[in-house]
């Protein structure tokens, strides 16, 4: 073989015959039709280990009849010797597309193959044609229609569910945002016309001043509701806070106050627990201990607060002295 190619050689300038190109299909039918995509290439054997391929450039050959798809491929298809493989056998291809219906005669395939010792032997391929049709149209009966428009297809619920969902956190979130703004503005529009504690507790205990309230079988709400409104007023004036509070912690809590004097705070305990005799351990309290309650409520009141105006009243003497 080695030596017939170098006869050849001699004889045809340095050109060796190869054989014949393929064409095959990518669309595995018995015809070629327009558009269809060909694999037009060769099959070289014996080719050794150290041995350069040199392949025609197509890259600029497309043309409106014919376009180049994909340029060359080459595929290893087996080898002589797995364990030392002497030579392989070498599978090349591009990838064409005829446009127009027709004869094409395609061009024959050089390949350069250039040895380990400087020699270059140069192969030619035989060319092929390739007869490419159209599907044929019934002119007897062919009716030309207008394009079709989009299909549409009808929406799922599970294709509508994000959009629902979306909205429903967007009218969520709107709520929550209508809710905390009209929120904060009453709270801040309370705040800032709100009455001071004192006035508060004062028109709450002034609503317990019936003596109908002590009757036995109400005294329950009113010794609640008048230690409820001190608490409150405890918690405003003096930062503890009462209203979480039960009577031991309170009181624990007022002592380091000195705010309060000993006898307020005497006179405030002495209330708490009677009143936690009524409430709890259905204690019923004399008439006489129940006229001394609105009394010791009120004067808590009016004197933890007048103390607090001549704390202030001396505070802006000495700035005033300064």
């Amino acid at each position: 073989m080695r030596l017939l190619h170098i006869i050849l050689s001699l004889i045809l300038g340095g050109v060796i015959p190869a054989g014949k190109t393929f064409i095959e299909p990518l669309q595995k039918r018995d015809s070629i039709l327009v558009a269809d995509q060909i694999e037009y290439g060769f099959v070289l054997d014996s080719v050794g280990r150290n041995c350069g391929i040199a392949l025609p450039d197509f890259s600029g050959a497309s043309s409106d009849t014919l376009t180049l798809v994909r340029d060359w491929k080459l595929d290893t298809l087996n080898l002589r010797n797995k364990k030392q493989p002497a030579f392989y056998r070498i599978r090349a291809s591009i990838v064409l597309a005829p446009f127009e219906e027709g004869t094409y005669h395609l061009p024959d395939l050089p390949v350069a193959l250039s040895y380990a010792s400087g020699k270059t032997d140069t192969l030619l391929f035989e060319a092929s044609e390739m007869e490419v049709k159209t599907i044929p149209v019934d002119t007897a009966t062919f009716e030309m229609h207008p394009l079709k428009g989009i299909i549409r297809y009808p929406l799922t619920f599970r294709e509508l569910l994000p959009y629902f969902l979306g909205l429903l956190i967007l009218a969520a979130l709107i709520v929550l945002a209508v809710y905390l703004v009209r929120r904060f503005a009453r709270k801040k529009g309370t705040e800032s016309h709100a009455d001071p504690a004192h006035i508060v507790a004062l028109r709450k205990l002034d609503s317990f001043r019936d003596p109908k309230f002590w009757a036995p079988e109400r005294q329950k709400a009113f010794y609640s509701g008048v230690t409820d409104a001190l608490k409150e007023y405890i918690d405003s004036r003096f930062g503890v806070d009462a209203p979480e509070m039960t009577t031991a912690e309170l009181f624990d809590a007022l002592k380091p106050c000195g705010e309060i004097t000993p006898e307020q705070y005497s006179e405030l305990k002495s209330l708490f627990e009677e009143a936690d005799f009524v409430k709890f351990a259905k204690f019923t309290a004399p008439d006489e201990d129940n006229a001394k309650v609105l009394p010791c409520a009120v004067r808590f009141v009016t004197e933890t607060y007048q103390s607090e105006i001549d704390k202030e009243q001396t505070e802006n003497e000495k700035g005033g002295d300064a």
